[in-house]
């Protein structure tokens, strides 16, 4: 009888009850999140594999680590209900918070691109007029600087027209409409940037026609005033450059041939 092990009971309560407490003795002996890590692999050796979690708890876990802005952990929990119960109730709402959490740690593009599946898959689902704002802000928060490509201003600009366009009543179409005049924004500032740039190097002409497009598409974005003033001087510019050629024209009309002045050189 001494020689024989103690067998546990099958009790899943008992079983549980026991792994907490031999967990908490180890890691208290040991220390430390590393003893942690230790304490859970040891523990998962002698009971076997934890068993997995079920879609709820799996939500809840992702829940959890987006309020503690643990993003990678929490798209990673919202993957699992994916890739395990695709036939789930909670997998359409998982595809979404996996997108959401995404969009929080940074990842633009991949963010968009989830979004983007989610519209392709689910087109009829409640969450589109979110979905489509969403693409639009994974644009828009990639513009960096007036002096750079505006593609994303543009696709933000895009995406936000768009959910006005389908769904003008819905609370978000209100909060696009501001979104799209800070891109119209960035759009005449570029513009006035590169206006600026041709005026610098004296392309007077190309410079005006900058200025000319931020009047006729960006007549309310704050750039107005600076623009037809800059449209006063180019066209000053542009009347010397014009009578300095002319001038130009006429004097090497009025110069003697070169024959003729080496004829009176060698007289």
């Amino acid at each position: 009888m001494m020689g024989r092990f103690i067998s546990l009971p099958g009790n899943r309560f008992f079983r549980c009850a026991l792994r907490l407490s031999l967990g908490f003795l180890l890691a208290v002996s040991l220390g430390g999140c590393v003893a942690m890590d230790y304490t859970a692999g040891f523990l998962d050796r002698l009971f076997g594999d934890a068993p997995e979690l079920t879609p709820p708890e799996l939500m809840m876990e992702g829940d959890e680590q987006m309020a503690e802005g643990r993003y990678d952990s929490a798209a990673e929990a919202f993957q699992q209900v994916k890739d395990r119960y695709p036939y789930s109730p909670y997998a359409i709402r998982a595809e979404l918070k996996m997108a959401d959490a995404l969009f929080k740690r940074g990842d633009y593009n991949t963010a968009f691109e989830a979004y983007d599946e989610f519209e392709r898959l689910h087109p009829r689902d409640a969450n589109i007029p979110y979905v489509i704002f969403q693409k639009g802000d994974c644009h828009l928060e990639q513009v960096s600087a007036i002096d750079r490509d505006q593609t994303h201003t543009t696709s933000a600009r895009e995406e936000f027209e768009r959910l006005i366009k389908r769904f003008p009543n819905h609370n978000l179409a209100k909060v696009a409409r501001t979104k799209i005049r800070k891109c119209l924004i960035y759009l005449s500032e570029y513009e006035l940037y590169v206006g600026h740039f041709y005026f610098r190097n004296e392309q007077y002409k190309a410079a005006m026609g900058r200025y000319k497009y931020i009047i006729e598409n960006y007549p309310d974005t704050g750039q107005y005033h600076e623009a037809m003033e800059y449209i006063r001087i180019c066209r000053d510019m542009l009347q010397e450059q014009q009578a300095a050629e002319a001038e130009e024209v006429e004097e090497t009309a009025e110069a003697p041939p070169e024959e003729a002045k080496e004829e009176t050189a060698s007289d």
